[in-house]
């Protein structure tokens, strides 16, 4: 079976532009932070409730491979999907596509962790949900 893929759309705000009218690079990052939490919402679990139950996802790695060039009012597609997945740490991984052309693709690489920072150890919820989810 595949992985659940999730798409996002949004549209390209003037304020996430240079003076070219070019989406500024680092806001890619943030449009994967929002395509994600937006892939959990999906699967059924926003991350506040996970929040909630003491499971934090912080980013440990982040890549983007930048093709072309997202402009000023773009209507964007972001695709998020788990691409890899063990019992400490998960892999997103993204594609941002105005219409069918890849504009740019990337991951992030999260760890599994409890309020204080440390790697969930023994049983982790949060793992066995996203297996079910991610075969």
């Amino acid at each position: 079976m595949a992985p659940f893929e999730h798409p996002l759309t949004l549209r390209v705000r003037y304020s996430e532009t240079d003076q070219m009218g070019i989406a500024y690079h680092a806001n890619y990052l943030v449009w994967f932070e929002v395509a994600r939490t937006d892939y959990c919402r999906a699967l059924g679990m926003p991350y506040v409730d996970w929040e909630k139950q003491g499971i934090f996802l912080p980013v440990v790695e982040a890549h983007c491979r930048y093709k072309k060039p997202a402009r000023y009012d773009d209507a964007l597609n972001v695709l998020c999907w788990v691409s890899e997945l063990k019992p400490h740490s998960l892999v997103f991984s993204y594609r941002v596509l105005r219409e069918d052309l890849l504009l740019a693709e990337g991951w992030t690489k999260h760890g599994i962790c409890d309020a204080q920072g440390r790697l969930v150890r023994g049983d982790n919820p949060f793992y066995r949900w996203m297996e079910e989810r991610n075969p």
